[in-house]
């Protein structure tokens, strides 16, 4: 059975008209730990304000699930996480051309050597990194397992799959999360979005490719047209199993 990292408490909160606020925050996080969900995504403490409180809040309260935050790949982003004394640090690397490109004005070997930076400095200070690979779904998979052979040599056992602008359909899914999976070993998160209603099919399937992890919001709430919706995923799985 594929382990659940809920991520209502951040990327949920992207969702037009969502606003979760400190109080809301807490309530929230006590009810997903109550679901026996393995990791809570706590949202962004680089933000500062009301969100680096309530993830600090959020370390005090001896949750059962584990709390992760967000980070750009950035030293700054992580000075903010080891703050808060999070469980896991997930530093988020563009990998597509298009945001390579025109969102950062880089290049492919920038990139690999700004993870490399980042992911050095947050093991140093002793975390558990997840390295998440942005707009996955919009570059090579030649490209993705060149990055991913480099997060293994850093010692990182986990990366996340983000579909970020949700163009996967389940048999594209399969093909790539399985090809991944063949060719580098790692442990793998999946991230869908549902822009064209995929999100939880595209879940199913990379977990039937190989995907040990996979991200849900509660009533699917999320940026866009929203996330992975915990109760229907695991409704889809429960089936699987039947």
């Amino acid at each position: 059975m594929c382990k659940i990292v809920d991520t209502t408490l951040r990327d949920g909160e992207q969702m037009a008209g969502v606003e979760l606020g400190f109080d809301n925050k807490i309530e929230f996080a006590k009810i997903i730990d109550s679901k026996n969900v393995y990791q809570i995504e706590a949202g962004t403490p680089a933000m500062g304000g009301d969100e680096k409180k309530s993830i600090e809040k959020l370390m005090s309260l001896g949750l059962k699930s584990k709390i992760s935050a967000w980070n750009r790949m950035n030293i700054n982003d992580i000075n903010h996480s080891i703050d808060c004394g999070v469980d896991i640090v997930h530093i988020a690397v563009p990998v597509s051309d298009i945001q390579i490109k025109w969102k950062l004005g880089k290049d492919r070997s920038w990139v690999i050597n700004q993870m490399k930076k980042s992911v050095y400095y947050a093991e140093e200070k002793g975390l558990e990194v997840v390295v998440g690979l942005e707009d996955a779904s919009r570059t090579s998979t030649d490209f993705l397992v060149q990055v991913i052979k480099e997060v293994k040599e850093l010692g990182i056992k986990r990366i996340r799959y983000a579909d970020t602008v949700g163009i996967l359909y389940p048999e594209k899914t399969f093909k790539i999360i399985y090809d991944i999976k063949r060719q580098t070993g790692i442990s793998i998160e999946f991230h869908a979005h549902n822009d064209f209603g995929m999100a939880v099919a595209n879940s199913a399937s990379a977990v039937m490719a190989g995907a040990e992890y996979v991200d849900t919001t509660f009533g699917g709430i999320g940026e866009r047209a929203g996330n992975c919706d915990y109760i229907k995923f695991m409704e889809a799985i429960n089936k699987n199993k039947q």
